[in-house]
This record gives C-alpha cells, sequence and structure tokens, in this order.
C-alpha cells in the first residue's frame, strides 16, 4: 500500500473493515457484492483491492496469523518440545474454531511458492522450527509435516463449527490427534 494515494488507503481500509464483519458474519464464502454494498463502492473497487476471495481472505485473517506465528516464535524457547507444538496446535485450533471463516480460509491454501502470502504459508514458516524440534527429539513421529497439521486443524474446526459447542469438541478431537501423532511416552 506505500505509494497508494490516500483516499485509497482510506477505501481499502474501510473495504476490509466490512469484510471482516461479514466474513465473522457469513464466514469464508461471505458475499463480496455485499461487502461492496456495505461499504459505499462499486464491486470493481473491491476487486481492484483484492483480486480474488483468497485475497480479501488473506488479509481478513493477517492479524490472527501473525499472532499464531509470533506464538510459534516464542514457543521455540519452551524446553519440552512437544509441549511447545501442542500449545501452538491448541492456540491454532482456538483461532480456527472461533473465528468464522478461518478454517475455510486455510482450507483454501495451497502451501507453494504461487501462493507464498496465503495464510498456511506464513504459518508453515514460522512452525516449522517447532515441529522440526519434536520431530528430532523423537516426540513426533516422522513424516509429518507442518502442511498436515494445519489441514488436521482445518478439518476438525469445518467439522465442529455447526456443534453446540465448536470450541470444546474441537479440543477434544485435537486432544484425540495429538495422541496419535505424539503419543506420550
Amino acid at each position: 500500500m506505500p505509494g497508494q494515494r490516500a483516499d485509497a488507503r482510506r477505501n481499502y481500509a474501510h473495504i476490509l473493515a466490512v469484510a471482516v464483519q461479514e466474513v465473522a458474519l457469513h464466514g469464508a464464502d461471505a458475499s463480496l457484492e455485499q461487502i461492496a454494498r456495505i461499504a459505499g463502492v462499486g464491486s470493481a473497487t473491491v476487486r481492484r483491492h483484492f483480486s480474488t476471495r483468497r485475497a480479501l481472505l488473506d488479509a481478513v485473517f493477517q492479524e490472527r496469523i501473525e499472532e499464531l506465528g509470533a506464538c510459534a516464535r516464542r514457543l521455540s524457547s519452551v524446553a519440552d518440545s512437544r509441549a511447545a507444538l501442542v500449545e501452538w496446535l491448541e492456540a491454532l485450533t482456538a483461532y480456527a474454531a472461533s473465528a468464522r471463516g478461518m478454517a475455510a480460509a486455510l482450507a483454501l491454501d495451497e502451501v507453494g511458492e504461487e501462493h507464498v502470502h496465503a495464510c498456511s504459508a506464513k504459518l508453515v514458516d514460522s512452525v516449522d522450527p517447532l515441529l522440526e524440534r519434536a520431530v528430532r527429539d523423537g516426540v513426533v513421529v516422522a513424516g509429518v509435516t507442518t502442511a498436515d497439521l494445519i489441514a488436521l486443524v482445518t478439518g476438525i474446526a469445518l467439522a465442529t463449527e455447526h456443534h453446540a459447542d465448536p470450541l470444546g469438541q474441537a479440543e477434544r478431537l485435537l486432544a484425540l490427534a495429538v495422541a496419535g501423532i505424539s503419543p506420550l511416552r
């Protein structure tokens, strides 16, 4: 956004604020046309700022993704590598189960060079060191990838989003999955 005119930056911020509210209400399938209507701009203006739904969702969840990255970096100094990784998985699960649309945004992502700014790709960069240390310490089975863990949590969040207690159910399912990938000795 540097180099943009002040009115374009204001438009972007306003559209993003409306998008955050609409995604919270309607999830990842929030209507781009409705976002444009509420923001008082044309749909072409929304598409100029957010060329794809993925770009819009990345912007909506950018702050949460950055917080999860910071959490992973903070946990890298925890001595118990299993506990650190599990704590991060619990944080991701809590976010994905409580922020409507976030799990769907993560499910849309394909980690790779062409999507380097996507939500999952940002998480991989932060979490890989935690996972690699846990594998090296022998507390997570070899072959598990960060993308696997993100897909696991995404699936859990999507499967529990209509449950009476989505977070409680998601936490229960995560505990079952963790027992499978990192059994306590």
